[in-house]
């Protein structure tokens, strides 16, 4: 692909866009960071604050231990954090540098403020509204469409800024993801001048490596990187996987190292990249090999995940598994035609993985997705594929991808609905 073609530009901005640090879950994070936007607008500290947020919104806060807070969970916890000890020109670095005061502020504030959640009806998946109150003076920061996509602010009923109509089910503000398709991935990767991409993806390298050590060094969790290696062993087709699992068991736990994400989500970027890096040091490769196997799984994640969304019933973790298999496929030489089927045969497998929220078990699940991930890969290498006509599975991969599309963004959306009532005891 060449420079001037305007894929290549695009590409190297959706990479800009998706791969940013955030440390904890993104959706609490999300919401910390809208509360701490709006108390920064209000310019106090509020004395009384209301959270209105999306049902899938609700579904990944419920479970998940907001990080820097001393093991707190929820989104009353994640707005304290924000509100009380949160910076918010950091985004999704929100809260990381948070200290001993900085939590003791945080528990205070809990114990202190009028804090209400409130579901918010909405026909955006993800939609958050954080109103902070002091007296007679209120603000307001709304968040649609993604973690950071600030769409209105208010202060006093006046419009501060607003930046699109947030009653629009889609965006315009992220550079267009349909030009996605697997060819053009692999040309991509082939291609692109790795000094435009190398200090992002070395980031990615480090910190998502980091937690993964983390993961499977502590008690974190479930712990479910160290179990697959206690029960099965150090070879590197469990390690891969068991690396994963771990830094999402210290993800989810509330472990206070950042990760780099991937379509909005610190567990799919950790799936996208660890089981890559782990294989390419196994392998021995070089540095630039690791890179662009690095950019075929991360992009191919992201095109998976552009046609179901980034919220819904379809467990993320699995776009981000058969990513690494396509990364790993990649390692081993692999090109257009290996990497298809390592898609076609992963998709095959694990589709109908569900995601009920973020919390412990999402290790396990994403060390299932990584190990369909590797037995798509080995099975094409073995001359075995499925076929079209096999279940959801359509000749082509493009063809194989709208239909996982489909499926997450159409067909599990009463799914998505019943999972949640089922979180939230109705």
């Amino acid at each position: 692909m060449e420079k001037t073609d305007p894929r290549y530009g695009a590409y190297l901005n959706i990479l800009k866009e998706e791969l940013v640090p955030a440390m904890g879950c993104t959706e609490p994070i999300a919401v910390a960071y809208a509360a701490a936007r709006a108390a920064a607008v209000l310019k106090d500290l509020p004395d009384r604050v209301t959270i209105e947020a999306s049902d899938n919104i609700v579904k990944n806060v419920k479970s998940v231990v907001v990080p820097n807070t001393g093991g707190l969970r929820g989104i009353a916890a994640a707005a304290a954090a924000g509100i009380a000890a949160g910076n918010a020109d950091e985004m999704l670095e929100v809260i990381a540098h948070v200290d001993e005061v900085g939590k003791q502020r945080i528990r205070q504030f809990l114990e202190t403020c009028d804090i209400q959640v409130l579901p918010l009806t909405t026909d955006i998946l993800f939609d958050l509204k954080v109103t902070v109150f002091k007296g007679s003076s209120r603000a307001m920061v709304q968040i649609s469409h993604f973690h950071t996509n600030i769409v209105l602010i208010e202060k006093d009923g006046d419009i501060v800024y607003r930046n699109q109509d947030c009653d629009e089910v889609n965006t315009t503000v992220l550079t267009d993801r349909t030009l996605l398709n697997v060819e053009d991935i692999v040309d991509f990767a082939s291609s692109v001048t790795l000094s435009e991409v190398k200090t992002l993806l070395q980031k990615m390298v480090d910190l998502n490596m980091a937690i993964a050590e983390q993961g499977v060094s502590g008690t974190w969790g479930a712990n479910i990187g160290t179990v697959l290696m206690e029960v099965w062993g150090d070879d590197i087709k469990v390690r891969a996987k068991a690396m994963a699992a771990g830094g999402s068991d210290a993800r989810m736990s509330g472990c206070e190292l950042p990760v780099m994400i991937v379509s909005g989500s610190g567990n799919q970027g950790i799936t996208a990249s660890v089981p890559v890096v782990v294989y390419g040091k196994h392998l021995g490769v070089d540095p630039d090999t690791l890179f662009r196997a690095l950019l075929v799984s991360c992009l191919v994640t992201i095109h998976q995940k552009t046609g179901i969304g980034r919220l819904s019933a379809y467990c993320g973790a699995v776009s981000a598994g058969v990513g690494a298999g396509a990364g790993i496929s990649w390692l081993h030489g692999g090109r257009y035609r290996e990497i298809a089927h390592t898609i076609v045969n992963a998709l095959a497998m694990v589709s109908g993985i569900i995601c009920d929220g973020a919390k412990p078990s999402c290790a396990a699940k994403i060390a299932m997705s990584v190990e369909a991930g590797l037995l798509g890969f080995f099975m094409f290498q073995k001359g075995k594929q499925f076929y079209g006509g096999d279940g959801i599975v359509k000749k082509g991969v493009e063809n194989t991808i709208v239909n996982i599309g489909r499926l997450g963004r159409d067909g599990m959306r009463e799914t998505d609905r019943e999972i949640i009532r089922m979180m939230l005891g109705q």
